[in-house]
């Protein structure tokens, strides 16, 4: 079974049966650091199927809301489900339906393309049978097998982003979390990687959850948006519609700006290193 086959979103109930649950269904979400409140009663819902896209300034608490929704934290309060399951009571469960592409560097620079993959393959139990195959499938899908059996020292930071993607993907996940995917990239590069995402949402079916502060980038690709600032969510909604809300020739960045006050910051681009820097600094902020 190739991994566009496996990670297809069941096919739709008869008209005697429940609805199916929610991809992702969050409710109350609150994390803190100390006396910090980082993440403050955050509600999220994400459709089978949708690119729903967190958006804010670096410090909006996009990353340790993201962290919490992977079982990485521990929320204070609040619920995680994905696809029905309770994401902090069966962590490991939940996390078979998940693939997640950190903020921070999560390719190896000291292995191959394939062996970064493969690495995971292992990491998320993939049965070693399946293995060769699933690898071989995920680099595929990222357009990587060229370039497999060279150095992720080599790549370019489009090519890292997309390596990454590949290992997301190995485990033939429901979900997929994407944690600020096109930082440090030039144009060209994210215009790359967000291509791979509409043909993941287009072909598999695959639910979709990023954080960018991108926002004419979130304003092409998602379905639909959640505003977070401060630790809260300001205002979810269509792009279009939040836009026409408060004047039809705005932007997203307008809509952030009306309900909160604040403007939002953009970011760079390079090669594996460069990606490297920048997404240490990112995670420490976000």
């Amino acid at each position: 079974m190739s991994i566009e086959q496996s990670v297809r979103a069941p096919s739709s109930a008869s008209s005697g049966d429940p609805p199916a649950p929610p991809a992702l269904a969050v409710r109350g979400l609150t994390y803190r650091f100390g006396g910090h409140t980082a993440v403050d009663a955050v509600d999220l819902d994400l459709a089978a199927g949708e690119i729903l896209g967190l958006l804010g300034p670096n410090g909006a608490g996009k990353t340790t809301a993201i962290r919490a929704v992977v079982t990485l934290l521990r929320p204070a309060a609040g619920s995680v489900r994905v696809f029905g399951m309770d994401a902090v009571r069966h962590p490991i469960h939940a996390r078979r339906l998940i693939g997640y592409v950190p903020q921070m560097l999560s390719a190896d620079s000291g292995l191959t393309g394939r062996e970064n993959v493969a690495l995971f393959a292992g990491l998320f139990d993939v049965p070693r049978r399946q293995r060769r195959a699933r690898v071989n499938e995920a680099l595929a899908a990222m357009g990587l097998t060229d370039v497999a059996d060279r150095l992720a020292r080599t790549y370019s930071g489009g090519m890292v982003r997309r390596l990454e993607l590949a290992q997301a993907l190995v485990n033939a996940p429901r979900l997929l979390i994407l944690d600020e995917p096109t930082v440090g990239l030039d144009p060209i590069a994210r215009d790359s990687v967000w291509a791979h995402v509409h043909r993941l949402r287009a072909e598999q079916a695959i639910a979709v959850l990023l954080t960018t502060h991108y926002m004419e980038e979130a304003d092409a690709l998602c379905d639909r948006v959640a505003l977070m600032h401060t630790g809260r969510v300001r205002v979810t909604g269509v792009p279009d519609e939040l836009k026409a809300a408060i004047g039809a020739r705005t932007s997203l960045e307008d809509v952030f700006r009306h309900h909160t006050g604040d403007a939002l910051e953009g970011g760079g681009g390079g090669d594996f290193r460069d990606v490297q820097q920048i997404r240490r600094v990112a995670s420490r902020a976000g």
